[in-house]
């Protein structure tokens, strides 16, 4: 077989990775304007309905309307609030669940069959007897956000523990390390990278939770709205809350992104 030589008119030149980057920077930028750009020809083209899928412009003025009204700013708070709530709770037991569970096979027997179990039950699931023991009150739906944050934090932390090297946990036993501060600078310490993962996971989570908590019957809250929005067809405020929700997930995501490379460094 013949082998062919490439010439220097044949050859390709490299691309840097300067400009790469900055060709991948400027797609990032271009992609959001372009799809709304899409989206609103896609809309104004008759192909479909555009009562049912509204182009970007409709679904802006039913944004801007509700903001001014101010329910927006109320729907925002009630969401939020759900949200934080849930999440410090489930979180906070999940790490000590995690940890526990993590480092004493006893209680990893007792509790991990039941977790196990649980665990993949949907939060949606709930709602039914959500209604049954809390009402309409703000704790079923706080529950709802704890159900799906616990489970993940819980199994990452558990995780986590359970890779830690147990020549250290043995060498500072060995040296008289008092088993809480054990507990405190080295299992918890060296777990954290696979918590702040699950911490992470459990941020997108919470969001999707809130769905399933605000349809289980709630007067404000962005999802309520979406659903009165729906109601009574008005589908620009119905895309409107969905941009809202994205976007706050979106921001609540990024946010913790940055805050565990700050704090989590190492990892």
């Amino acid at each position: 077989m013949k082998h062919v030589t490439p010439t220097s008119s044949t050859r390709r030149p490299i691309m840097s990775s300067g400009r790469r980057q900055r060709i991948n920077t400027a797609i990032s930028i271009l992609s959001i304007p372009l799809f709304l750009l899409v989206w609103e020809l896609v809309s104004r083209s008759q192909i479909v309905n555009i009562i049912l899928f509204p182009p970007p412009t409709v679904v802006a003025v039913a944004m801007g309307e509700w903001i001014k009204s101010g329910e927006f700013a109320v729907d925002l708070a009630y969401s939020v609030a759900r949200v934080v709530s849930g999440y410090l709770l489930g979180a906070s037991i999940g790490v000590v669940f995690g940890v526990l569970t993590g480092q004493f096979q006893m209680i990893s027997s007792l509790f991990s069959p039941v977790f196990h179990i649980l665990r993949p039950i949907p939060p949606i699931a709930f709602v039914p007897i959500v209604i049954l023991w809390f009402g309409l009150s703000e704790t079923g739906k706080i529950f709802l956000v704890f159900w799906g944050v616990f489970f993940t934090v819980w199994l990452t932390t558990h995780i986590g523990v359970q890779k830690i090297d147990r020549g250290l946990i043995r060498a500072a036993l060995m040296l008289g390390t008092p088993r809480r501060r054990m507990l405190t600078e080295i299992v918890l310490f060296g777990a954290l990278p696979y918590i702040a993962v699950g911490l992470r996971t459990a941020v997108s989570i919470s969001f999707y939770t809130l769905v399933a908590a605000e349809l289980a019957g709630a007067f404000a809250g962005i999802v309520y709205r979406i659903e009165i929005a729906q109601q009574n067809l008005q589908t620009g405020q119905v895309m409107g809350g969905l941009v809202a929700l994205g976007a706050i997930s979106f921001l609540a995501d990024r946010g913790f992104s940055a805050l565990t490379q700050r704090l989590v460094w190492w990892r």
